[in-house]
């Protein structure tokens, strides 16, 4: 990663292992008492009229960690997301694309920042989360963890995974029952439709290109098609947590409704520019106008979930290493606020 980048990562410093918050547990929570009973009647009936929680409205406890674990996990993702991307700033063919590049890249910190500010209103603290993901005991996109071979991997990524984004995060903007989740999403669409759109023009001029270009092409798309897949999570079959974030309102579809979305949006895309996505079993199912895709190969996705991916190791070493060479902008940025403080108080004191 390019040394500047590291100053607008997230400026907190993890806590020490005891005092590291349970944030993650989906432990049973203990039977409500009577009053809380009402209480909860009434935050399902909310949902159920299609209204959005505030941080201060009483929330099951359950329903709270629910969303901990998965904004933790989504702004998590964001900040490692910068990796795979942030290694071809300085490789970038032209200077055009250098500067999206850029962009697009500082653009992922600013998501991973807002959702990490959304998920303390949920009463947890940011130093909690970014010590999780240090540590290496939180989780983050399993797509990630795959590697970017050539310039082409850059292009795709706009494409393919920014694309899949889109479709989950627009589902969350649109119905998500947490207020502050669901207006984040907001920015974080209109920027990701941006990148998407970069990623499948730098994708369809190499298409265009000369026969090396596009055979470059063709085979970032062949490495990246099913972890792009795998991406939306397990099947529903096997999922443990979207019967419930759909009961709550958190989510509106499911990881297969949202992968068939991906898939029926991007056929055509593919089609457009020329390139073969690496599935013999493809095809379009006249009666539901749904493009039928092959097996999903779901012990390479729980070997990458469970940190026996192509770059699990590297990639939390890179964040760490990332984090430590930042500790002297947060140290500045500390003593600044420090001395803005010294200073205010007088006035303070006089008024």
């Amino acid at each position: 990663m390019p040394r500047g980048l590291t100053a607008i990562l997230p400026a907190f410093e993890p806590r020490s292992p005891p005092e590291l918050l349970p944030v993650t547990a989906t432990a049973a929570q203990p039977a409500p008492a009577a009053s809380d009973d009402a209480r909860l009647a009434e935050f399902e009936a909310r949902i159920a009229r299609g209204e959005r929680i505030e941080p201060k409205d009483w929330m099951p406890e359950r329903y709270r960690r629910q969303l901990v674990r998965m904004m933790g996990q989504h702004a998590h993702s964001e900040i490692v997301g910068m990796l795979p991307e942030g290694a071809w700033v300085t490789r970038a063919p032209s200077l055009r694309r250098k500067l999206s590049l850029l962009a697009k890249v500082q653009d992922e910190a600013g998501h991973g920042l807002y959702i990490y500010c959304g998920a303390e209103t949920l009463g947890v603290d940011r130093h909690d989360l970014v010590g999780e993901l240090l540590a290496g005991t939180a989780k983050y996109s399993s797509i990630f963890n795959y590697p970017t071979l050539t310039w082409a991997d850059v292009g795709v990524i706009g494409w393919f995974v920014d694309g899949a984004a889109i479709v989950n995060q627009t589902a969350l903007a649109k119905h998500c029952s947490y207020g502050p989740y669901a207006r984040a999403m907001v920015r974080v669409c209109k920027e990701e439709n941006f990148h998407k759109k970069q990623g499948f023009e730098s994708i369809a001029t190499l298409a265009a290109g000369t026969p090396e270009q596009r055979v470059m092409a063709q085979d970032a798309v062949d490495r990246w098609w099913w972890p792009t897949l795998m991406m939306f999570g397990p099947p529903d079959a096997d999922s443990p947590n979207t019967a419930e974030l759909i009961r709550w309102g958190v989510k509106k579809y499911t990881n297969d409704e949202l992968r068939q979305r991906f898939v029926n949006l991007t056929v055509p895309q593919a089609q457009a520019v020329g390139l073969t996505l690496p599935d013999p079993a493809l095809r379009l199912d006249e009666a539901t106008g749904d493009w039928r895709f092959g097996a999903i190969d779901w012990d390479e996705f729980w070997a990458v979930v469970k940190g026996n991916g192509p770059l699990n190791r590297e990639r939390l070493a890179t964040r760490n290493a990332a984090h430590a060479e930042g500790g002297w902008v947060r140290a500045a940025a500390t003593a600044h606020a420090a001395k803005r403080a010294r200073r205010a108080a007088p006035a303070a004191r006089a008024a």
